[in-house]
């Protein structure tokens, strides 16, 4: 329905939460300005604590075990938390070229508050996403972003929230064309919902869903994409939708047990090494390779291709998988364990009171809660390594900059009695 110019709607928990499975309808959730649409993401962290709480309670009643690590689930919430930080200080580009392509080249403009429009939106965001994504796989220089989402060796809701922070700066062209007829206000809510939607299929605790496996992205699915099993590869590209890998020759069912991870894992949980890894290897690979058309492959072709090889690699080079395989997990003592589980927490309340209040910063202040916030993500990845002695003085450096830079003011808690707490 039409509504009028304003701010950012308020929306209710009901609505969050069908925003999550993409079942907002088109009444709900259409807006005549970019500024009216809510930060539905955002809206959903509640949401994303309350679902992994749930998937650990479901998976413990199913298998008696706990549906994921310590190490490996803070690993991929820091990796979560790295990719969203870019945004504190600019504005999405996905939107910023989005907007720009539809005021200065449109063909024509659909009309904000229909139906039709919202439908045909979310078809296009869902096709460009499975461009887009299967590129990723098959592009070296863009898998090297992109397999952060990978690198987990488990597979449970945490792993959805592993991003890439290198990816976005990418992703945003293959929405131009949308941005030709489509009214950013609709791009922009339809985004968010294909992003939301991908969260809940990250888990093994949701077996098979029957007929809606025929149209849609589900976990089983999901499950197949993230195997690094050889029938796994290259598979299931789609993000709501499955019908573009039925179309196009990419979908694969469910079979043999998934392995979870990258064929060559990486065995880290530091943030940093995780992202920029790769592109180490990219480089070296890419001096190291003879000819300039080889060079050249070497960062457009697939990440198995090598010389002599089709673009994307041997598959018989895959490695096999035999079962017996054991995820990296560096044994460390319990209390450390807990150590990392409450200074985590601690960085996660700085972190969503830096969201709440960014536009009533300096932007000093902000830059200085960002760098405490990586160097944070990155001791805790050294302490679950147990990388020592290189861990421990990393940490003892960490906790004495909070302690400065909280004593001038510079990071502040959301509730203000956990302050002297916060500094012991």
């Amino acid at each position: 329905g039409r509504r009028a110019m304003g701010g950012p709607r308020a929306t209710a928990p009901g609505q969050q939460l069908r925003a999550l499975f993409y079942v907002l309808p088109p009444g709900e959730s259409s807006f005549r300005t970019v500024e009216e649409v809510p930060d539905y993401v955002e809206k959903s962290i509640p949401f994303f604590i309350a679902f992994i709480g749930l998937e650990f309670a479901v998976s413990w009643v199913q298998k008696r075990k706990l549906a994921g690590r310590i190490n490996d689930g803070i690993s991929s919430l820091s990796l979560g938390i790295l990719s969203r930080l870019p945004d504190v200080l600019f504005r999405s580009i996905d939107l910023i070229s989005y907007i720009y392509v539809w005021n200065n080249y449109r063909f024509f403009e659909l009309p904000w508050d229909s139906p039709w429009t919202w439908y045909l939106t979310f078809l296009g965001v869902d096709f460009a996403y499975y461009c887009f994504h299967r590129i990723s796989h098959e592009v070296n220089i863009l898998w090297a972003a992109h397999q952060v989402h990978h690198s987990s060796e488990d597979y449970n809701l945490f792993t959805a929230l592993r991003q890439s922070v290198l990816q976005k700066y990418t992703s945003w062209i293959f929405n131009l064309p949308m941005a030709l007829f489509i009214p950013p206000s609709v791009f922009a809510v339809h985004l968010q919902f294909n992003l939301l939607y991908q969260f809940w299929i990250h888990t093994e605790v949701v077996t098979k869903l029957g007929p809606l496996e025929w149209v849609l992205n589900t976990p089983s699915h999901h499950r197949v994409h993230h195997g690094r099993n050889p029938y796994c590869i290259d598979k299931n590209y789609g993000g709501a939708l499955i019908i573009w890998d039925r179309i196009f020759g990419t979908f694969e069912a469910e079979d043999a047990k998934v392995v979870y991870g990258l064929t060559h894992p990486v065995n880290s949980f530091d943030p940093i090494m995780l992202q920029l890894r790769p592109l180490v290897h990219i480089w070296n690979t890419f001096w190291a390779t003879p000819g300039f058309c080889n060079k050249l492959s070497v960062i457009f072709k697939g990440p198995g291709w090598g010389p002599g090889k089709p673009r994307l690699g041997l598959p018989e080079e895959i490695p096999v998988i035999t079962g017996k395989e054991v995820p990296f997990n560096p044994s460390v003592p319990v209390y450390l364990n807990w150590y990392a589980v409450v200074h985590f927490a601690i960085i996660m309340e700085l972190y969503t009171g830096l969201l709440g209040t960014v536009t009533m910063l300096s932007q000093g202040t902000i830059l200085l809660r960002i760098g405490f916030i990586i160097l944070s993500l990155t001791s805790f990845g050294l302490l679950m390594e147990n990388r020592q002695p290189k861990a421990d003085i990393l940490e003892i450096i960490r906790c004495l900059v909070f302690v400065a830079v909280y004593k001038l003011g510079h990071l502040r808690s959301q509730f203000s009695s956990l302050g002297y707490a916060y500094e012991v």
